[in-house]
C-alpha cells in the first residue's frame, strides 16, 4: 500500500492511502486475451529479440504452443496495421522494429552512429556467413589476402564471435556470426540469408556496385 505526504500542521507525516492496483500471481494460469497481451508486453519492453523459450520461462504455466499461437496472432495483426512500427521475427525471437523508411529521423532523436562496412571486413562477413563454422586459414585461402585484422574488426563489432577451437594441430580458433548480426541484417536466423544464386540475380541489375550501411 503506497504512502504519499501529508502537511497537516507543522510536522510533516506519511499518510496510507488504499491500493486499487490487483497484483496477479504470476503462477496463475493465463489464456486468451489476456496472455496475448501479457506476451505483447513482455516483447515491447524486452531490449532485445524475445524467443519463445524465454517468454516461457517467464509464464510458467503457459505451453509453448498457446504462446506461439499468440505470436503468430499478433504478428498478423501487427502486420495489417499502417502504422510506424511492427513486429517481426528477427535473430531467433520476436522484435517491434520501426520501418525502414523512418530510419533517419530516427537516426537525429538518438544520434546513432552508422557503421561502414568496408569491402574486405563485408566479403570476410560474407564468407563467415555461408561457410561457418570457419577457420581462419579457410577464410585467407578464400580471399587471397591477410585477414587478421578483418577479423579483429568484425568481433569488435560484435558481428561475429570464437565458437571454440578446431581439433587439429595447433587448435585454430572457430568463427561463427553472432546473434547480433542477425538482428543488424534483419534475420530470423542463419538460414534466412539469400541464397548465392539469389545474390548472383541481384548483381545482375547493373555495374553499380552496392554499399552497405547498418546502424549498429
Amino acid at each position: 500500500m503506497p504512502s504519499y505526504p501529508s502537511s497537516h500542521g507543522k510536522r510533516r507525516e506519511w499518510t496510507k492511502v488504499p491500493d486499487e492496483r490487483v497484483w496477479e500471481d504470476p503462477k496463475a494460469p493465463m489464456e486468451g486475451k489476456r496472455l496475448k497481451s501479457t506476451i505483447e508486453s513482455l516483447i515491447f519492453v524486452s531490449q532485445n529479440p524475445l524467443g519463445i523459450d524465454a517468454i516461457k520461462g517467464i509464464l510458467e504455466n503457459v505451453n509453448k504452443m498457446a504462446i506461439q499461437r499468440c505470436l503468430d496472432e499478433l504478428l498478423e495483426e501487427y502486420g495489417q496495421l499502417d502504422r510506424s512500427f511492427h513486429l517481426v521475427k528477427v535473430a531467433e525471437g520476436f522484435q517491434f522494429r520501426t520501418k525502414p523508411e523512418y530510419a533517419q529521423w530516427i537516426q537525429k532523436l538518438k544520434k546513432t552512429k552508422v557503421t561502414r562496412l568496408t569491402k574486405a571486413a563485408l566479403e570476410t562477413l560474407a564468407i563467415i556467413a555461408y561457410k561457418q563454422p570457419i577457420i581462419r586459414a579457410e577464410i585467407e585461402a578464400l580471399r587471397g589476402v591477410d585477414s587478421g585484422w578483418v577479423l579483429r574488426a568484425l568481433l569488435e563489432k560484435k558481428l561475429i564471435w570464437i565458437m571454440g577451437r578446431k581439433a587439429m594441430p595447433g587448435r585454430p580458433i572457430v568463427y561463427g556470426t553472432s546473434k547480433y548480426f542477425l538482428e543488424v541484417f534483419g534475420l530470423e536466423n542463419i538460414s534466412s540469408l539469400p541464397t548465392l544464386r539469389e545474390i548472383e540475380d541481384l548483381g545482375k541489375g547493373g555495374p553499380e556496385e552496392a554499399a552497405s550501411e547498418e546502424t549498429v
